[in-house]
């Protein structure tokens, strides 16, 4: 028997079939342990040691892995093909290294999920890559180390702050620095003035008299940039000087152009493409993808639609190349079909080219192809995908551009069009690139068509418009614009910025709205106490730079534990500096670095004068966070409340990694109000205590819709979405075997019902995007036997049920007895 473990229990069931019987395939469930989760898991003084944990599910795993192991004279690691999935592999041969010592242990890749790909896999088997291990063990170790000294320090000298990381922090810099040049941009008016031009004299137009319009670039031999004509009277005097003047064709530029297709998506490309074009934000596109590359039921068959989706390569192989061009052939023909295959340069930052672009598995296997079959938003971004790797290899766009320049006789004032159509879509056919939402130019003009027209061709002013406008400042950075910014600066890895998104918002630091991040008061205060106390960590130079040498490792250029001790010797004397911070200190920079924003008065200054006295109003920082208070106090009561926080009076500190998985949960307090979280149905969503602990409602009345928080979400964690969804459950699936398979969440956790089977899910994340498919497999792995499902409800069952009734008849009592308090 061989032994082959994979990551994703969807993928473990479709692998097993294509193998055979000679092959056991067992699934991880991710990983399998991880660092503790208290300070010391990472000990520089001993080496950069590190004390690992294994959680009851993990450990469900490593006991299924290693009952199988008697039986078993070949083990092949078949985890996700980058450096989480080399690292999985490494703690599990770790773990069980003495069980293992007598048999064969392969390391197998795969980047779609094909009988072939995975066969070829099996034949071209390889060990264990111990450089990326190495990267995996540095990052791990730096976000620990970050983590965990960093974040006290915040909590202690800046109440209400609650975590701190090596990437995140950086990110929202990003957004705290372009917040800081909107709210200090100062708009400036201008005037363009666009002439309307017609080849006849005729004052009455005739069906065939064309319209030029045409925008002023050069007035008296001077060029006209966006701020020449600040006025409306300077516009008028213009417009005056030349309506008398004779004007003619000055040039006439025709040329054909070229536009090339896009390269197929990697992991950052595809997460900004899928929030211009569908909204999704990047934490929704990676779940999709990943569910498209485990594979989706189709007409009884488990197919795997795209290849794997963690990935910074442009490179397609040979086989998708001669795929990709036979489908272009048949399909559009010859004329769309580039003489040999179209390839790409990769542009990112530390780019590691280990795996393909991201690309559907099945050329011929349209999205039209795939309506009905599966859900509408696994389509849209299969569709997106598909079109995207189909155009890669399509023939350029031409395009035809004009640009004409009309001029008066001493051609020192010049008016100008341009143009361009398409001459041949190519690409175009079937895929253009959205771009970042920056808005159209106010004095842009349409496109337009032009007539014949020749050099030195007498044209006739029919009339001036003189139009108004403003500038703008700076676009806030939607998820698209913010994570190509970060691709651009080298900082993080693409597989990352979903969840360092995920983080800033779920630490109240940022918020989203209509689709462009906003920083939070709590996100000033931190990104400024960080820039001026942690200077160097917040760097774009320096993140990038740490950046590279954690990939050096990946490449075996470098060692892990070299690259901790650079960092670790400098980080530590900071925080040691740091520590002796006293809160006046903390309080005079932040006065001083956000006194525009604290102290903001009518005409854009700085007025720090007491509204109610003589007296100056100063930052204070107490308890519940930060405040504005007049120095004549206690005479003097004036004070202005800074939310820090949506919730105001709940702390709930919790240090994440760059992956956003918890270092740390401290105790929530007990002092909380009500906290509304966002509208469904026209109705709030709120978070509520009630004597049972924390729960969810829907709107209020006699008898709202609830539902209580489960113990292993931490309350800061608790989302609109998330609240949707346990607002949600019971969840029906569907139906297995004639069975109806639903999920919910009783008083033991969440749990997966079929029939009268109950099967505990232990996985929050995985628990609420569970499908059909995904919650069989769990079933199926449970041990118990499904056969039983029909058969009358068991003893334990009954008092499960009893139990539940029992205290849902003593919480509404009780809440009856306290208003709308659980």
């Amino acid at each position: 028997m061989k032994l082959l473990i994979v990551e994703s229990p969807a993928k473990a069931k479709t692998i097993e079939k294509y193998l055979g019987k000679d092959f056991k395939v067992i699934a991880s469930y991710g990983h399998v342990r991880d660092l503790i989760s208290k300070d010391g898991s990472v000990d520089p003084s001993n080496n950069f040691e590190m004390k690992w944990s294994i959680d009851e599910r993990g450990q469900k795993q490593i006991n299924a892995i290693e009952k199988t192991l008697k039986n078993v004279d070949e083990i092949f690691l078949a985890t996700d093909p980058d450096r989480e999935g080399e690292a999985i592999s490494w703690h599990i041969t770790d773990i069980l290294k003495d069980q293992m010592q007598n048999i064969s242990v392969k390391r197998v890749v795969f980047h779609e999920i094909t009988k072939n790909a995975i066969k070829k896999a099996i034949e071209s088997p390889r060990s264990l890559d111990q450089s990326l291990v190495d990267a995996y063990l540095a990052r791990r170790a730096l976000d620990y180390l970050v983590g965990f000294k960093l974040s006290p320090i915040l909590w202690r000298k800046l109440p209400k702050s609650k975590s701190a990381g090596r990437v995140q922090s950086v990110a929202l810099r990003l957004i705290f620095e372009r917040e800081i040049e909107i709210e200090k941009f100062k708009s400036e008016e201008y005037w363009t003035l666009i002439a309307n031009f017609k080849k006849s004299s005729n004052e009455s137009k005739k069906n065939d008299d064309i319209i030029i319009q045409s925008k002023l670039i050069k007035y008296n031999g001077k060029k006209v940039d966006k701020l020449f004509v600040k006025t409306e009277n300077e516009a008028i005097e213009i417009a005056k000087s030349l309506q008398n003047d004779t004007f003619k064709v000055l040039s006439l530029d025709k040329k054909t152009g070229q536009r090339k297709p896009f390269a197929p998506f990697i992991t950052s490309t595809l997460q900004q493409e899928a929030s211009r074009k569908l909204g999704f934000s990047a934490r929704q596109t990676m779940s999709l993808a990943q569910k498209l590359y485990e594979g989706i039921e189709i007409d009884g068959e488990h197919i795997g639609l795209i290849t794997y989706m963690r990935t910074d390569s442009v490179h397609l192989a040979d086989e998708a190349l001669t795929g990709i061009r036979a489908f272009i052939n048949e399909n559009y023909g010859e004329k769309y079909l580039p003489k040999s295959a179209v390839t790409y340069s990769n542009k990112v930052k530390n780019a590691q080219e280990a795996h393909e672009a991201i690309r559907p598995v099945h050329f011929s296997l349209s999205p039209d192809d795939l309506k009905g079959k599966i859900s509408a938003e696994l389509l849209k971004l299969y569709e997106l995908i598909w079109k995207r790797t189909i155009a890669s290899q399509m023939q350029n766009a031409k395009i035809n551009q004009v640009t004409l320049d009309i001029s008066n006789e001493s051609e020192k004032s010049v008016f100008r069009t341009t143009g361009s159509t398409v001459s041949f879509d190519g690409f175009l056919k079937i895929y253009d690139e959205s771009k970042d939402d920056q808005g159209k130019d106010a004095d842009e003009i349409e496109k337009q068509i032009l007539p014949e027209l020749s050099e030195n061709e007498q044209l006739f002013l029919v009339d001036m418009a003189k139009n108004q406008h403003f500038t703008k400042p700076p676009f806030r950075y939607s998820e698209a614009s913010l994570v190509k910014k970060l691709e651009e600066l080298g900082i993080g890895r693409p597989s990352t910025y979903a969840s360092i998104l995920s983080v800033l918002q779920q630490r109240s630091y940022v918020k989203l709205q209509q689709k462009k991040f906003f920083i939070e008061d709590l996100g000033r205060f931190v990104s400024s106490f960080l820039k001026s106390f942690f200077t160097k960590y917040v760097e774009y130079d320096f993140t990038a730079k740490l950046e590279q040498q954690l990939d050096d490792v990946s490449n075996g250029k470098n060692t892990w534990k070299s690259v901790l001790t650079e960092f670790w010797g400098e980080f530590y004397q900071n925080i040691l500096e740091a520590e002796k911070l006293r809160i006046t200190d903390v309080i005079n920079h932040l006065e001083g670095d956000l006194d525009y924003y604290l102290f903001k008065s009518k005409d854009g200054g700085v007025d720090k004068k007491c509204p109610k006295c003589d007296g100056t109003l100063s930052l204070k920082l107490g308890k519940y966070g930060a405040f504005i208070a007049c120095s004549n106090y206690p005479e003097c009561k004036y004070t202005k409340k800074i939310a820090l926080s949506d919730d105001e009076n709940s702390s709930g500190e919790e240090i994440v990694d760059e992956n956003g998985n918890p270092i740390q949960n401290d105790t929530i307090k007990n002092n909380f109000e009500t906290k509304t979280l966002g509208i469904k149905d026209g109705l709030n969503v709120l978070l509520k205590k009630g004597p049972y602990g924390f729960y969810v409602q829907l709107g209020e009345g006699q008898k709202p819709k609830r539902s209580a928080i489960p113990k292993n979400i931490p309350l800061e964690n608790v989302t609109l979405e998330i609240a949707i969804s346990l607002l949600e459950l019971p969840k029906i699936l569907g139906n297995f075997e004639g069975i109806e398979v639903s999920t919910g969440i009783g008083r033991f956790g969440p749990y997966i019902k079929y029939g009268n089977i109950f099967v505990s899910v232990k996985d929050f994340d995985k628990f609420f995007n569970l499908n059909l498919e995904e919650a069989v497999d769990i079933l199926q792995n449970s041990g118990k036997n499904l056969e039983n499902a029909k058969k009358s409800t068991s003893q334990e069952e009954d008092t499960l049920k009893k139990n539940i009734k029992k205290s849902t008849k003593k919480a509404e009592k009780s809440a009856e007895n306290q208003g709308n308090d659980k």
